[in-house]
Order: C-alpha cells, then sequence, then structure tokens
C-alpha cells in the first residue's frame, strides 16, 4: 500500500535531507528490500548532516536501490511512498498527528487487551459451570448412598481423572508434578496447553 505526499516538493526535500528520516529509511529498507545497497546507504549516512548535503527522493532511489518511496513524472505523477513512511513523514511533518497516532496505538492494545482478558473470563466462567454439571452428574449417577464422603472423593477424583486424560492426555496431578511453577490447575490452561 502507498500513499502519495502531496505536500510541495520543498517539504519532501527537507525531510529527505534529514539525517534521522536518512537513518529510518536505511533500517526500513535494509528490513524490507533484498537489494538495498547497503554500501551506499553508508556513504550517504557519512555526507548527511552537513550544511552542503543534498538528497532528492530521486537521488535516493538512484544511489540505493530504494522501493519504499517512488517518483513518478507527467500529468498524475508525484512522490509516492509506502504507508510506513508515509506515516513516518506526517509525525515529521506534524507532532499533532505523531501524538494522535500514538494515542490511537495505545487504545487499540489496550481494547485487544480487555477483548482476550473478557475471553478468558468467558471460557473460565464456562470450564467453572461445566465443572458443577460434571459434579452434579456424578453424584447422581455414580455415586452409591451408602458409601463414606472420602469414598466419594476418589470417585469424584477418578472422573475428572478419566476427563483430563481424554481432553488433555494427562491427569490434573501430573498436570501439577509438570507445572510445579503455574497457579490454578490445568483446566486454567487449557486453551495454551499442548499435548504433544
Amino acid at each position: 500500500m502507498t500513499a502519495s505526499f502531496r505536500e510541495g516538493s520543498g517539504l519532501i526535500g527537507k525531510w529527505i535531507t534529514n539525517k534521522n528520516t536518512l537513518e529510518y529509511l536505511g533500517v526500513w529498507e535494509n528490513i524490507k528490500n533484498p537489494d538495498f545497497n547497503y554500501p551506499e546507504f553508508g556513504v550517504i549516512n557519512q555526507e548527511a548532516g552537513v550544511n552542503r548535503f543534498i538528497m532528492s527522493v530521486g537521488q535516493w532511489i538512484d544511489r540505493t536501490q530504494a522501493i519504499g518511496l517512488i517518483v513518478k513524472a507527467g500529468r498524475y505523477g508525484g512522490t509516492y511512498a509506502h504507508k510506513d513512511i508515509a506515516f513516518h513523514f506526517a509525525m515529521w511533518l506534524s507532532p499533532e498527528f505523531q501524538i494522535y497516532l500514538i494515542n490511537e496505538f495505545q487504545r487499540l492494545k489496550d481494547d485487544e487487551n480487555s477483548r482476550l482478558k473478557l475471553e478468558w473470563n468467558l471460557q473460565r466462567t464456562l470450564a467453572k459451570v461445566n465443572y458443577h454439571i460434571h459434579t452434579g452428574a456424578i453424584k447422581e449417577n455414580l455415586i452409591p448412598q451408602e458409601i463414606t464422603k472420602q469414598q466419594a472423593s476418589f470417585v469424584y477424583a477418578n472422573e475428572a481423572d478419566l476427563l483430563n486424560v481424554a481432553l488433555f492426555g494427562i491427569t490434573a496431578k501430573e498436570w501439577r508434578d509438570n507445572n510445579p511453577n503455574k497457579d490454578g490447575n490445568i483446566r486454567d490452561y487449557a486453551k495454551r496447553f499442548d499435548t504433544k
């Protein structure tokens, strides 16, 4: 995806001669562009910052084989940039935009974390409800009236282990032995548990 720089070439010229901009472009190209001429970038980076230094988008592309910026001539011509680079230009141009972008990023991360926490709580609640249904069914159908509470607890444990082995491949005790530093039980980690 690209964005077009519609402000005049004077602003683009100031931006691309800025040493910080060139460092950003060099890092971006080095990551995204296998044909990037990194040695030539080193020469440019050394020249940048002195008063006599001149650089245009066209020179940058020609000297480094850059792909993040494109210059087109003609009626619909202009300077075009990959969205990462367009964001960098907009942040350089407007501190207000930079603050907006940072705030928006933080808001999106907070929303994502809230959704993940809600999803985890929902799954945990469903597991708890299912556990109560399971224990109720055991009490009504598998435990004879004449056994002691201690004997009944063995029936519950055996049934729970049967389910754990069916679902996770191990018993609750085996999981606790393998995960001594984790809080909770095997159901708390069901989504992240790997039976391989």
